[in-house]
């Protein structure tokens, strides 16, 4: 990083160093000018000589402020730009020194109950002496094109059978087909729990660690014990899941091949009811889907819990929930979804505000600039109201140090995560300030400092900076309704001594 920020600096100060032919041939103009209005009206060119040296302190000051408000831009412009090259570089790495999670958004289907049977099929054929001679002489592979494959994996038995109709042969082939016929689950119970951990936490992007807990109930439907096939299909996108169990009636059951997800098959008796519940954990990102059907198909009991700690979106034409209950600050919030008897084709898909750290980092330097250039016009505002002496060296040393406390955030977001990174950079800049300027300007210090920070806050920004410009606002005017107050006081007991 520091090869990176003495490169920028380069690029920066040859870039200024390109400025200094415009900037001496304004100079050389202002000299011709001020010659030549010496020359034409002397006593105009004595009364600017006169109003230049008597306010030259004035205006050096002002020059230091603007020169330590320029350096402290320099500044962070190029720590911006630092930790920019090094989070690039991080995220189109192919290797890394810290876990990366591989998360995307997840989709988990509806599980599907089954029940076997078998049902037999008759395929008639009437052969022509042609034919039937070629039959004779190729084998019956030659009616192939008119009859199902024999070695489909769905059968069970197959019979061929010839009888003669006069000149011509009847071929018929009697085939037994294992099916699988739907059945309806008797009650879904679903609950997802959604933690979310910010980009600004120091990850490359925000992400959330998920427990998911589903319970399903089917009935036998049949007057007779059937073979019965229950099928979890595993979740889309969750990349590795943890703590992964399935009980079938309360018995733990492990699939041997998950191609398929977890498929469990058993006897069921007449009208008995089966439970099954699946737990486990995984990681996901941006949203979370659950698909109920694939076709329009009725479903009697369904609900569906989802608790997450950051506020949700709905996908278009998705279900929306039944309710939704908030936390007292908006951000945590308990979506239920409840069907009943319904038939339906639609799915359940909330997504999620995504921020990335290179991203929210981005926001939070850009800004630190512009977070001077308030510091600069609230401590001139907030010395006018207070009546307190306002020394050019002092505020430029305080507008340096906030900018190396910014930069210094910047620098730390390589060794620490980024909200404690930016707030001890931040704590820095507002102690060398207050050193600089005394403790009674902490308020328009602290409000400087707090600016930037508020896009470490992915999604409520703007609301923070509404509410520290209101802050703002609230003390320059207490401020100065209460300094009339003192400079009255301080005037009584003059009089008075």
């Amino acid at each position: 990083m520091v090869q990176t920020a003495l490169a920028l600096l380069s690029q920066a100060l040859s870039a200024l160093l390109s400025l200094a032919v415009p900037l001496l041939a304004l100079l050389a103009a202002l000299f011709v000018a001020l010659l030549l209005l010496g020359l034409l009206d002397r006593q105009r060119y004595q009364a600017v000589l006169v109003w230049f040296g008597s306010n030259l302190a004035r205006i050096s000051r002002g020059l230091l402020a603007l020169l330590a408000l320029g350096t402290g831009v320099l500044m962070l412009d190029v720590t911006r730009r630092s930790v920019d090259v090094r989070l690039g570089g991080q995220v189109n790495a192919r290797y890394a020194n810290t876990a990366d999670p591989n998360t995307t958004e997840t989709v988990q289907q509806a599980p599907t109950a089954t029940y076997l049977s078998e049902r037999t099929y008759t395929r008639t054929l009437t052969l022509p002496p042609a034919l039937l001679q070629r039959v004779g002489e190729e084998g019956v592979q030659v009616l192939s094109p008119y009859l199902q494959d024999p070695t489909s994996e769905n059968v069970v038995s197959l019979r061929d059978r010839f009888t003669r109709s006069g000149q011509d042969v009847v071929f018929s082939r009697e085939a037994t087909l294992q099916t699988q016929e739907y059945v309806t689950l008797a009650s879904s119970k679903v609950t997802a729990d959604l933690k979310f951990v910010d980009a600004a936490g120091g990850s490359r992007q925000s992400y959330y660690n998920a427990g998911f807990d589903g319970q399903y109930v089917f009935v036998n439907p049949l007057n007779a014990p059937a073979t019965v096939r229950f099928a979890f299909p595993l979740p889309r996108g969750s990349g590795t899941l943890s703590g992964f169990t399935m009980t079938v009636n309360g018995q733990p059951f492990n699939a041997a091949d998950l191609t398929d997800g977890s498929v469990w098959e058993g006897e069921v008796a007449a009208g008995a009811p089966v439970t099954v519940r699946v737990v486990y954990r995984h990681q996901g990102s941006r949203g979370w889907s659950y698909d109920l059907s694939q076709r329009r198909e009725p479903v009697k009991s369904f609900d569906l819990t989802i608790r997450a700690d950051q506020p949700a979106k709905f996908q278009r034409y998705s279900l929306f929930p039944t309710s939704v209950d908030r936390s007292a600050f908006g951000s945590a919030q308990t979506l239920h979804w409840s069907l009943q008897n319904a038939i339906t084709a639609q799915n359940v898909a909330v997504v999620f505000e995504q921020g990335s750290l290179r991203e929210t980092l981005a926001k939070l330097h850009h800004s630190a600039p512009f977070s001077l250039l308030l510091a600069l016009g609230l401590l001139l505002i907030w010395a006018s109201v207070q009546h307190l002496r306002l020394r050019a060296l002092s505020l430029a040393l305080a507008l340096l140090g906030l900018s190396l406390g910014f930069s210094f955030g910047g620098v730390l977001t390589g060794y620490l995560p980024s909200v404690p990174a930016e707030l001890l950079g931040a704590a820095l800049g507002l102690a060398l300030a207050v050193v600089s300027l005394g403790l009674r300007y902490w308020p328009p210090l602290l409000l400087t400092v707090l600016a930037p920070l508020t896009f470490l806050s992915v999604g409520n920004a703007g609301l923070l900076l509404g509410l520290l410009a209101a802050l703002t606002l609230v003390l320059l005017l207490r401020a100065r309704t209460a300094a009339p107050r003192l400079v009255r006081g301080k005037l009584d007991e003059n009089t008075q001594g």
